[in-house]
């Protein structure tokens, strides 16, 4: 048997995270994970730090928080992740969605963040590549990218470094609090038991809940991404199309069926490595991670609309992951009343790279009892229980 102050469940970027600041509190920590590191969402996604895509105020300033933590942790880890902030922007196809981006901005702008309007000159001189009918879009001058995998191994490491135990292959089979306070974890390698128990287990979150009698609402959202390669330079910086945030918070678009099916909707991302990435689609199809070429090929046209010299580029590879989705669009990051002791870090869908960083800070911060560094009522567990009083 094998104890510890803090057992974290989930070995993505969000576990690691919270192993890595929990850890630097001085806590002793217990990272588990049923497979491989980093081998769940965490690896089938893009490296954004994002806040140009969150509803402006609490969700926008959040990431914006997160945006500062990463670029701490970029003087303070170790190992580098690939870690560069040259902003990021979403362009424009209609008239329509530039009055809609003016009033995004416009929003953001209230909410203190660095958010401008890009005309049709801006958008000429970001990329050659752009179709020439683009009319304009906006920019978020503070956005990051990093390589996921690089971040969470960097966190994890520095995590060990101060002392924390990582156990991979390691599945949680079953978890039971006992009378003195402690929980008990039986798994496929042994007994661990700890005071504290998290769980960042994404879109296996709900399993996790269901053994201390918890019903989580988290459902996997796939998405489909493209790498492909950069035979030109067509951008610097990570660009988005509008309709992104439309099909994300679960609007209607001006779209052909298939696009509007799969919530298809641009987003081209440069890496370091000079290749780059192409997504993103949006679909609830339960736990199965199988790349459908219908959507790959909904993708590459949609790529194509905002950048029609990319037709002649060559794809590498392809493959799909699943977001852990919640109904209101914001994670649960949260102790919970019915369990003492239990905390829960998961449901950031598309976003669990840009709010790593902030989850692990905040999870530390309530685990040993400090002023968050967020308002954390939003992200409550118990938000989805309310009931409403008229």
């Amino acid at each position: 048997m094998k104890h510890c102050d803090v057992l974290v469940i989930g070995g993505g970027i969000i576990g690691c995270a919270i192993a890595y600041y929990v850890s630097k509190s001085g806590r002793q920590v217990t990272i588990l994970e049923k497979g491989e590191f980093v081998s769940g969402t965490s690896s089938k996604c893009d490296g954004n730090i994002l806040a140009i895509d969150k509803d402006p105020g609490f969700d926008s300033q959040m990431s914006l928080v997160s945006q500062n933590l990463v670029d701490r942790l970029a003087k303070e880890l170790k190992y580098p992740f690939e870690y560069r902030a040259p902003g990021s922007i979403l362009v424009c196809e209609t008239e329509e969605e530039m009055e809609a981006a003016r009033q995004w901005v416009d929003r953001q702008k209230e909410a203190g963040l660095p958010f401008r309007m890009l005309d049709r000159q801006d958008i000429r001189q970001e990329s050659k590549f752009f179709a020439d009918d683009l009319l304009g879009g906006l920019e978020c001058a503070t956005d990051s990218t990093i390589n996921p995998y690089m971040l969470a191994f960097a966190l994890l490491e520095s995590a060990q470094n101060n002392g924390a135990d990582a156990w991979k292959q390691t599945e949680v089979k079953s978890i039971q609090k006992g009378l003195d306070g402690q929980f008990r974890v039986e798994t496929s390698n042994g007994v661990f038991t700890a005071s504290q128990v998290v769980n960042a287990c994404g879109v296996w979150a709900p399993r996790i809940g269901e053994m201390v009698g918890l019903s989580i609402p988290i459902q996997p959202r796939k998405g489909h991404i493209i790498v492909a390669s950069r035979q030109e330079h067509v951008g610097s910086r990570k660009v988005m199309e509008f309709g992104y945030l439309i099909s994300k918070f679960g609007g209607k678009r001006r779209v052909d069926p298939l696009t509007e099916k799969y919530g298809v909707a641009l987003v081209f991302e440069p890496t370091e490595s000079q290749n780059f990435l192409i997504g993103s689609s949006r679909e609830f199809a339960g736990f199965d991670m199988r790349v459908r070429n219908e959507v790959i090929k909904c993708i590459a046209r949609r790529a194509i609309r905002f950048y029609p010299k990319m037709a002649d580029m060559m794809m590498i590879r392809s493959y799909a992951g699943l977001r852990p989705y919640t109904e209101d669009h914001l994670p649960i990051v949260s102790h919970v009343d019915e369990v003492p002791g239990f905390y829960i870090a998961a449901g950031h869908e598309g976003d669990g790279i840009s709010l790593s960083a902030v989850t692990g800070k905040v999870i530390e911060e309530m685990i040993n009892e400090k002023e968050t560094s967020i308002p954390i009522d939003p992200l409550r567990y118990n938000r989805f229980s309310r009931e409403v009083v008229s």
